[in-house]
């Protein structure tokens, strides 16, 4: 009988060296456990990291310049069985299969197989770390005479290997070496992130074989696994109660109904159902055409396979009529009796014919939170799960969901690398500059405890730092915040609001100098009526400089415009608020013009699916009519950056592009982070507004 239990469930080093020393790092990297080398808690061994591109020059892989061109190469110089090793990958397609490494991980100090999508590991590439293991120029056939007595495949040396690529089903072929007489134990210990791997019999996957029964650990972060029998599998070993098999946010399909295939393959190797799981999927899509899940096969009678799902979706595709060739189950047990398997489900959804298949017996089974059941409609649905009456479209959708998709592709991202640093408590509004070949920071501090009290301006003050040596070039403007800064020819200008004891920031100034000693300071903006004036940022255009500040009216917050010819003598720009598309919360903007659009970042509240304050672009060609970015939001707080990513300034230095950016709370406590882009700033601007993607308009009109 089944059993329910429902529970409620370089110049950069520089900087980096001198915040360390003068302002105190705050590591931002997130990782996935305490045996994870990315996770900030890591106290395990540091070991060599080897690098993989195809534009290396294949010699020792110690940098990208000098990377190995293929996989395996990396895999064969890890140097020792001490864990903590990196492999990282450059973004490209790689023709290799039966990999393996020279070492399996350690205790405490797994080692990474790691792509680069995103480019922050500096490859330069973005996209996938593609393993296609049916395109190696190997002619490839089944061995019903190998020595094992189990068939296995064999290489020809003669035939015509160009015409033999596509999907190479021949067992045991596949991304991973693991065969009867090689286990895939080899592997322990291994973490993989944002690889996909296709082309063969497996996708991502181990077998113990020779080795079967023994503990068996790794970490599958990420990734996509799509093979004929298999997307993803673990076989044959025991589970370690600390450190599961864990596959998270992945995605898995098979190919294939016959024999044992299934989206995902899992066989324990327990003499009785052990209280860990021998595999632990979270936030998964699992699809096949006959199983989502196989667990065991006939033969295997007496061992016992547990698995725990955590908001994951399990998708079978044939929904064939009773009296065809139905599914034998989104879950389905091939061994002699369904008590042979364990389930504990949180949160999923799943698709198919039936829900679970076995040859004898019933499965046993935990549900916790909120399950859900579409099935044929003459099928039943278990006990703790609900029904679905209408088709699920969202989970169908997941079948080729946005988030598997190739970074860079549909819908690509503004390519921004966060840095592992930031520069100390009380640092808010600020801007990068270049004067008199010195990159500076111009920045404020003020205390908003005494806010409201006759101390509050007295707490206020605006500074300049160098950033290559750390010291603090300036202090001046007491009373004033909001610091935002450009530089014209000789003269480092900082714009910046006047603050009050008690009636918040009044009207916007002006401050001047050609050599950090002497100040000129003057008025800018003036507020009108009880208007108060915050943030602002200024750009050169074709008709001279072009402001853009933050006002509280007539919605808190939105920005205005002004113009002037010198810098000095301000003229505001009427008939135009921007607001975003419906009078929203549009803050602290920070403009730029390149010909012919003017774009502004600036501040909005949280959206659906992105909580806390993030960071909007927009461009315009004359300031009333605006396309917001389809990439938005481009910055979003994320671990260890509370609920905020906001006061954004950037500059470019070097042929990149350096964005700062607030962190916090936005009450409490806060900070300044840094983020870049590998490329000039027009083209960082320019590649956010890709080609034919969508745009939502916005006016800044006030009036008809």
């Amino acid at each position: 009988m089944h059993t329910v239990k429902k529970v409620r469930a370089s110049w950069l080093h520089g900087l980096a060296c001198l915040w360390l020393a003068g302002l105190g790092l705050a590591n931002q990297t997130a990782g996935a456990a305490a045996w994870d080398p990315e996770a900030p808690d890591y106290a395990g061994r540091n070991g060599r990291t080897l690098y993989v591109s195809k534009l290396g020059d294949d010699s020792d892989g110690s940098s990208w310049q000098k990377g190995f061109h293929t996989i395996q190469a990396a895999l064969s110089a890890i140097p020792d069985g001490r864990g903590g090793h990196r492999v990282l990958i450059r973004p490209d397609t790689y023709a290799e299969a039966n990999l393996f490494p020279a070492f399996k991980g350690a205790a405490g100090a797994y080692n990474l197989l790691v792509g680069d999508h995103d480019g922050r590991l500096g490859s330069g590439g973005r996209g996938w770390v593609v393993i296609d293991s049916g395109a190696p120029l190997s002619v490839v056939r089944t061995n019903p005479k190998a020595a094992t007595g189990n068939p296995t495949f064999m290489v020809l040396t003669n035939g015509q290997p160009e015409l033999e690529t596509g999907l190479k089903s021949v067992d045991w072929w596949g991304p991973w070496r693991c065969d009867p007489s090689f286990s895939g134990v080899i592997w322990d210990r291994w973490i993989y992130r944002h690889l996909y791997c296709t082309g063969s019999e497996g996708g991502i996957g181990w077998d113990m074989t020779c080795e079967k029964g023994a503990e068996f650990s790794a970490l599958v972060e990420d990734c996509v696994g799509i093979g004929r029998f298999a997307g993803g599998c673990v076989i044959a070993h025991k589970p370690r109660a600390a450190e599961p098999v864990l596959f998270r946010k992945c995605y898995f399909m098979n190919l294939d109904w016959w024999g044992d295939a299934a989206g995902v393959y899992v066989r324990g190797e327990s003499p009785a159902m052990p209280d860990s799981p021998h595999a632990v999927f979270e936030d998964c899509t699992i699809a096949g055409p006959d199983n989502a899940l196989q667990a065991g096969y006939p033969g295997v009678d007496e061992l016992f396979t547990r698995v725990k799902f955590t908001n994951c979706r399990l998708i079978v595709l044939n929904f064939s009529q009773p009296q065809g060739t139905p599914s034998s189950g989104i879950i389905c047990c091939g061994c002699k009796n369904g008590r042979q398997l364990h389930l504990d489900f949180t949160d999923c959804t799943l698709l198919g014919f039936k829900v679970f298949g076995t040859r004898a017996g019933n499965v046993s089974y935990t549900t916790a939170g909120s399950n859900s059941v579409y099935v044929q409609y003459r099928q039943p649905v278990p006990a703790g799960f609900e029904r679905l009456r209408f088709w699920p479209v969202e989970t169908f959708n997941d079948l080729v969901g946005p988030r598997f998709q190739v970074p860079g592709a549909a819908k690509p991202g503004p390519g921004l690398i966060k840095l592992p640093f930031n520069f100390g408590p009380g640092v808010m509004e600020n801007s990068p500059v270049q004067f008199r070949n010195q990159t500076l920071l111009v920045y404020n501090r003020r205390d908003d405890t005494k806010n409201k009290t006759d101390d509050y301006t007295k707490s206020m003050f605006l500074l300049v730092r160098d950033l290559a040596t750390g010291n603090e070039l300036a202090r001046f403007g007491e009373g004033h915040s909001f610091a935002s800064a450009l530089v014209n020819g000789n003269e480092l200008n900082v714009f910046a609001s006047q603050g009050s004891n008690r009636d918040w920031f009044q009207s916007i100034h002006r401050f001047r100098t050609t050599d950090l000693t002497n100040w000129v300071r003057e008025p800018a903006i003036a507020r009108e009526g009880e208007e108060h004036l915050f943030n602002c940022s200024v750009c050169r255009d074709d008709q001279g400089w072009l402001m853009a500040y933050e006002s509280s009216l007539p919605v808190q917050f939105c920005f205005k415009f002004a113009r002037s010819r010198d810098l000095s003598q301000w003229a505001k720009i009427p008939g135009l608020v921007f607001s975003g598309i419906n009078r929203e919360y549009s803050a602290c903007p920070v403009i730029r013009y390149f010909k012919p659009y003017y774009y502004v970042i600036y501040l909005h509240g949280s959206v659906p699916g992105h909580p806390g304050w993030i960071s909007y672009l927009a461009r315009s060609q004359d300031l009333a009519s605006w396309q917001l970015s389809p990439l938005n939001p481009i910055l979003e707080a994320a671990a260890g950056e509370g609920c905020n990513n906001s006061d954004v300034d950037l500059f470019e230095y070097e042929g990149r592009t350096y964005l700062t950016y607030a962190t916090g709370d936005q009450a409490t406590w806060g900070t300044i982070r840094m983020a870049m882009y590998p490329g000039p700033m027009e083209t960082f601007f320019r590649n956010c507004f890709p080609a034919g993607l969508p745009m939502i308009t916005a006016t800044a009109r006030t009036g008809p």
